[in-house]
């Protein structure tokens, strides 16, 4: 029964009026919904400075705000950004040495234009970036570029396209800064393609590959030094020194690789472990614990191993494009014609063999997964038993898409070894949610943990132990807290 609310009012979005939904809320009804601060503009990330004092990120306006103490919206930074589709201003993250250094991290896509563009192509190709900044108490201030990444693709036939961008940061108990980047289309080794989608000798696209050049390197989790450079203790740091040149460079860089696109990335605060989410768009959407050396699997698979020929049925099966039942048939998982879903393999031994191992990398099967899409976003844990004493340790997951409840939450239980996700149902005991189609929650009802959300990219818990949930499409900041 959902009880705790909070007043959510009409959406304007691309210049039209969406009905308006009912309020966001959460099935315990011990614990209430407040806005701490709404109007804002297509809001992604936020960055606690201290308590009720924190720095928030606006996709399309390239602006960072800050909101203390629950003042209006200040702006600390405006950059031009080009925010075509899944472009923008897009992570955040302070420096471990914040309080002493000032440093701010910030990963964004930057218009050619210099002004905020919508259009595909005012993008330079290597058009994200990731940026440290100087934080003097008021505004921040650019410093210094630590790495660039591919902004768009456009290659064989297609639109250019902009997704698959990632671009969520973290600074890890380790002190080193963490990004997560989809895939951006591409279609090279870091996607499990050793001779690429064409075969030997052939390269991935017009700009080259499939090796990870640099604006091949996409489909990873990054782990830098903060002034950009690669730690020595990286899991393919020696096998990019022996490769050398530009190839090696971006090897040394790589925390893990395969993976497809993600809203949100985490450390949990017990173990220290990096857990991420994946979206598979179509079938499996994924939550994984991501040790040194990861590789996720994809292209040759979403979801657990074993479960490969069922993620071949879904992407080889043309059927409308949901929500819309009078859109064409057609492929939509895989995104990329280089590439069929006729390819997948049809059995575990030969999806794991087809694998691109890199010295050091091991494949394991997500923690949670979703048969069908459900668009997991932002994820987060609670340390605190500030919301109740069951609720410390467990790991939050937002919604990447308002189409499940209205913009879902979900609540995942932690094991006491802090290396598998626990459940009670006995239908998820395999961890994967059998649900009926895209956007439906058979099998993990009971994870079900609020609704009416919208699209959250991110979940942060506060410094006093409170959980805020960013709302991009309702431009909203809440608090989940107890009553």
């Amino acid at each position: 029964m959902v009880s705790a609310t909070a007043v959510a009012g009409a959406l304007v979005f691309a210049g039209q009026a969406v009905a308006q939904t009912p309020p966001a809320s959460v099935v315990d009804p011990k614990l209430e919904v407040r806005t701490v601060v709404s109007g804002l503009t297509q809001p992604v990330q936020l960055e606690f400075l201290k308590d009720h004092d924190f720095l928030v990120l606006e996709k399309s306006t390239g602006q960072v705000k800050r909101i203390k103490n629950g003042a209006a919206p200040e702006v600390v930074l405006d950059l031009a950004v080009n925010s075509a589709s899944e472009r923008g201003l897009l992570g955040i993250a302070l420096d471990q040495s914040f309080k002493v250094n000032g440093f701010v991290y910030l990963f964004w896509s930057e218009s050619t234009t210099g002004a905020d563009s919508t259009a595909l192509d005012t993008v330079p190709l290597l058009g994200n970036r990731l940026d440290r900044f100087i934080w003097n108490g008021s505004t921040l201030t650019y410093d210094k570029t630590l790495h660039r990444q591919r902004a768009y693709q456009a290659d064989e036939g297609q639109p250019l396209r902009a997704n698959h961008n990632g671009g969520v940061l973290r600074v890890g108990p380790d002190g080193k800064i963490y990004l997560i980047a989809g895939d951006r289309g591409r279609r090279g080794q870091l996607q499990n393609l050793f001779d690429g989608p064409f075969g030997e000798g052939i390269p991935d696209d017009q700009f080259g590959g499939p090796d990870p050049v640099n604006d091949h390197l996409t489909g990873v989790i990054l782990r830098l030094n903060p002034d950009g450079t690669a730690p020595r203790d990286n899991p393919f740091y020696r096998v990019g020194a022996e490769r050398g040149g530009q190839v090696g460079a971006n090897l040394k860089k790589i925390y893990a690789y395969g993976i497809r696109n993600s809203f949100g990335m985490a450390f949990d605060p017990f173990s220290g472990d990096l857990w991420e989410q994946e979206n598979g768009d179509d079938s499996f959407s994924e939550i994984n614990r991501a040790e040194p050396g990861f590789n996720s699997g994809w292209v040759q698979v979403m979801g657990p191993l074993e479960r490969v020929a069922e993620f071949k049925a879904i992407e080889t099966t043309r059927v409308p494009n949901p929500p819309d039942p009078n859109a064409p048939a057609g492929y939509y998982g895989l995104q990329q014609i280089r590439w069929d879903p006729i390819n997948i393999a049809d059995t575990p031994w030969e999806a794991y063999q087809r694998l691109y191992k890199l010295p050091g990398s091991e494949f394991s099967d997500p923690e949670m997964a979703w048969k069908y899409e459900v668009a997991p976003g932002g994820i987060d844990f609670l340390s605190t038993k500030e919301l109740g004493k069951d609720y410390k340790g467990d790991l939050f997951v937002g919604s990447a898409r308002g189409a499940l409840r209205n913009g879902n939450l979900f609540r995942l239980k932690i094991s006491d070894n802090r290396k598998k996700v626990e459940v009670d149902d006995k239908r998820l005991k395999d961890r994967v949610a059998d649900n009926l189609g895209k956007y439906e929650i058979t099998e993990s009802e009971s994870l079900l943990f609020g609704e009416n959300f919208g699209v959250t990219p991110d979940l942060r818990e506060s410094p006093d132990g409170t959980l805020y949930v960013v709302s991009n499409t309702q431009g909203t900041v809440y608090e989940i807290r107890r009553k």
